[in-house]
C-alpha cells in the first residue's frame, strides 16, 4: 500500500478538496435530523406553521448545498483517481521495461497485463469510494452516534453496545476477504495466461485437433477462478444480513425505550424521531461497510501485487564504473573463460568458453539444439550476465559498456521473429528511428523483402497483423532482418533467422551482407550457410569443440562430418 500514498501525493491538494466537500455533505447529514427534530416539537406539536417554514426552508437550503458539494466531490474524485491509474501505469511499464531477462522470467506475460488491467482498476475503484464514501461512512457512524447523545444520552446508550461490535466484526471480514482476494487476481492470472496461450495458437491448435483439450484446460482455470470468486462474495455478502440484523435490533429497541421516555417527560416526539434518523443513518452507512470491505480487500490484494513488481530486484544493471566514452567500433569479440548458467538452474549451459572473433570476421555457429549458441548471444549484448569469465567487445569488458552505448552498435534477429502491430514501414523503421525511406528501402533490398513488399497491396505501408500473422515465415524473417540491418551495425547476430529461406534467398542475402562493414554472426543449422563463412564454430553441450573452415572441419571432426552427412549423404561430404 505504499506506492498508493507515493503516486497519491502530487493530488493531495486535490483530495483535500474532495474529502472538504464530503465533510460538507456529511455535516449537512448531520444536521438534518436536529433540524427535523427541532420542526416537529416547535411546528408540528404547537401547529405553528411560520416556524414549520423557516426549518423546512433551512433544510432545503442545506439539501441542495450537500447536492452541489456532492457533484464537485465526483468531480475531484475521479479526477485524482484516473491520474492515478495514469501515474501507475506510466511507472510500471517504465520498470517492466528495465526488468532483464530473469526479472521477465519470474513475471508471466499474463501476469502482468492482469496488474496493468484489473489490479490497477481494483485500486482506482477504492481510491474513488475512499474520496467519495470510504471515509464518509465511519465518519457518519461517529458522527451519528455523537448527535444521537447530545440529543438524548439515555436513549443513545443502545448505540455503545452495536457499534463496537460491528466495527470488530467488519475488521475480521477485511482481514480474511484480503487474503481471498489475492488468490482471486493470481486465478485471474492463470486464465489470462491459458487465453493468451490459446489465442495465439489457434491454428496450431485446430491443426492438431485439440480444440476439446484446451477448452477443458479454459474450463479448468476459469472453474478456479469462479469458486475462488464465489467464495470471497459468499464472505463479503454473508456480513450485510448479520450487520442489518443488529442495526435493525438498536432501531426496535430506539423505538420502545423512546416511547417509555416520552412517557415520563425525559423525551421529546422531536428527540425520538431525531434519534431514529441518526440510527437509520448509521445503519444505512454500516450497511456500506459490505462494500467497502470489498473494496479495501481487493484494493490491498492488488496493491500487494503491483507493490510486488516495483519493489522488485532488477539483477543487470549498468555498472557506476560504466564508461560512458566507450563505443563498439571494430566489432571485435573474445570470451575468456566464460561459464553461464540461466537463473534457478543448477548446471552451466555455457562451460568455459574462449574464443576471439576479428572485427569484421563473418562467423557461423553450428551445433545440436540445446548446445547453447543462443545463449552465447545473449551474452554479447549482454542480456544476461555472465556466471564466470568474461566478454570483452574491442577489448572492454561489456559490463563496462553503457547499456545504451553497448546495444545500439549490435543488430540482433533473434530465433523467432516478432514483429509489432503497425505497417511495414514502421517494423523496418523500428530498428532506427530516424531512418530515411532510402534507408528503409535499401534495407529490404539487402534483406531480400524489398520485391515482395512491392508486390503487396498497399507497399510499406500494408498493415501487419498482431506478431505479423499476415505474412509467411520467411517474410516475417527477412522484416526483421531488414530492421536489423538498417541499424548499419558494428555486430551483427543472425540466431538460426534463415531458416525459413530457400537456398537461392538466403544465397543472396548472405551476398548483401558482405557488404556491410560489421563483424557477423549466424546461428545455423544449414551446412550451406556455414561453409562461406570465415570460420564455423563447432558446439555441443555448451562446450566450443572446435573451429575452422568447413573444409578443415570436414578433416577434423566427426560430429561436424556427420552434420554434412545428414544433410547431403555421405557422397555430399565429399563434394561439398
Amino acid at each position: 500500500m505504499k506506492y498508493v500514498a507515493r503516486y497519491l501525493k502530487p493530488y493531495y491538494l486535490h483530495m483535500i478538496i474532495a474529502w472538504s466537500l464530503m465533510l460538507i455533505e456529511l455535516t449537512v447529514e448531520l444536521l438534518l435530523p436536529i433540524f427535523l427534530g427541532r420542526m416537529i416539537d416547535e411546528g408540528i406539536q404547537t401547529q405553528n406553521l411560520n416556524t414549520i417554514i423557516y426549518w423546512g426552508s433551512i433544510m432545503i437550503g442545506l439539501a441542495l448545498l450537500s447536492f452541489a458539494a456532492g457533484i464537485i466531490n465526483s468531480f475531484y474524485s475521479a479526477h485524482v483517481t484516473f491520474k492515478f491509474g495514469y501515474d501507475v501505469r506510466q511507472k510500471l511499464f517504465e520498470k517492466v521495461q528495465a526488468f532483464s531477462f530473469k526479472n521477465l522470467n519470474e513475471y508471466p506475460t499474463s501476469s502482468l497485463i492482469t496488474r496493468f488491467t484489473n489490479d490497477i482498476r481494483m485500486i482506482q475503484n477504492g481510491i474513488f469510494m475512499g474520496l467519495r464514501i470510504m471515509l464518509r461512512a465511519p465518519l457518519l457512524v461517529l458522527g451519528g452516534v455523537m448527535m444521537a447523545f447530545i440529543v438524548n444520552w439515555r436513549i443513545a446508550l443502545i448505540f455503545l453496545v452495536t457499534v463496537p461490535l460491528l466495527i470488530g466484526f467488519l475488521l475480521l471480514i477485511v482481514r480474511k476477504a484480503g487474503k481471498l482476494f489475492g488468490k482471486v487476481q493470481e486465478r485471474l492470472d492463470n486464465v489470462n495466461r491459458v487465453m493468451q496461450e490459446n489465442l495465439s495458437g489457434i491454428r496450431l491448435i485446430k491443426a492438431f485437433l485439440r480444440k476439446k483439450h484446451e477448452t477443458n484446460r479454459f474450463i479448468g482455470a476459469n472453474t478456479e477462478l469462479m469458486n475462488y470468486t464465489k467464495t470471497s462474495l459468499r464472505l463479503i455478502e454473508t456480513s450485510m444480513p448479520v450487520l442489518l440484523l443488529v442495526m435493525n435490533m438498536s432501531l426496535l429497541f430506539i423505538l420502545w425505550y423512546g416511547n417509555i421516555e416520552v412517557g415520563n417527560n425525559n423525551a421529546q416526539v422531536g428527540d425520538v424521531v431525531a434519534i431514529v434518523n441518526y440510527a437509520l443513518r448509521v445503519s444505512m452507512a454500516i450497511s456500506m461497510f459490505g462494500f467497502l470491505t470489498m473494496a479495501i480487500a481487493r484494493m490491498k490484494a492488488s496493491a500487494d501485487r503491483i507493490g510486488n513488481v516495483l519493489d522488485a530486484e532488477i539483477d543487470l544493471l549498468e555498472s557506476e564504473d560504466a564508461n560512458d566514452q566507450y563505443r563498439v567500433k571494430d566489432g571485435a569479440i573474445e570470451f575468456s573463460n566464460v561459464s553461464f548458467r540461466y537463473p534457478n538452474l543448477k548446471e552451466d549451459v555455457l562451460s568455459d568458453l574462449s574464443f576471439m572473433i576479428k572485427p569484421k570476421e563473418h562467423i557461423a555457429i553450428i551445433g545440436a539444439t540445446g548446445s547453447g549458441k543462443t545463449s552465447l548471444f545473449q551474452l554479447i549484448p549482454r542480456l544476461y550476465d555472465v556466471t564466470k569469465g568474461s566478454v570483452y567487445l574491442d577489448g572492454h569488458d561489456v559490463r563496462d559498456f553503457k547499456l545504451n552505448h553497448l546495444r545500439r552498435a549490435i543488430g540482433y534477429v533473434p530465433q523467432a521473429p516478432l514483429l509489432f502491430t503497425g505497417s511495414i514501414r514502421e517494423n523496418i523503421r523500428w530498428g532506427k528511428n530516424n531512418a530515411t525511406e532510402d534507408d528503409i528501402i535499401q534495407a529490404a533490398k539487402d534483406a531480400q523483402i524489398h520485391e515482395t513488399i512491392k508486390e503487396l497491396p498497399n507497399g510499406y505501408d500494408t498493415k501487419i497483423g498482431q506478431k505479423g500473422v499476415n505474412l509467411s515465415g520467411g517474410q516475417k524473417q527477412r522484416v526483421s532482418i531488414a530492421r536489423a540491418l538498417i541499424r548499419k551495425p558494428n555486430i551483427l547476430m543472425l540466431d538460426d533467422s534463415t531458416s525459413a529461406l530457400d537456398l537461392k534467398t538466403e544465397s543472396r542475402l548472405l551476398e548483401a551482407i558482405q557488404g556491410y562493414e560489421c563483424t557477423t554472426l549466424i546461428v545455423t543449422q544449414k551446412v550451406t550457410t556455414a561453409m562461406n563463412a570465415d570460420r564455423i564454430f563447432l558446439m555441443d553441450d555448451g562446450k566450443l569443440l572446435d573451429v575452422g573452415r568447413h573444409e578443415q572441419l570436414l578433416k577434423s571432426s566427426n560430429l561436424y562430418r556427420k552434420i554434412v552427412e545428414s544433410q547431403f549423404g555421405k557422397e555430399g561430404v565429399h563434394e561439398y
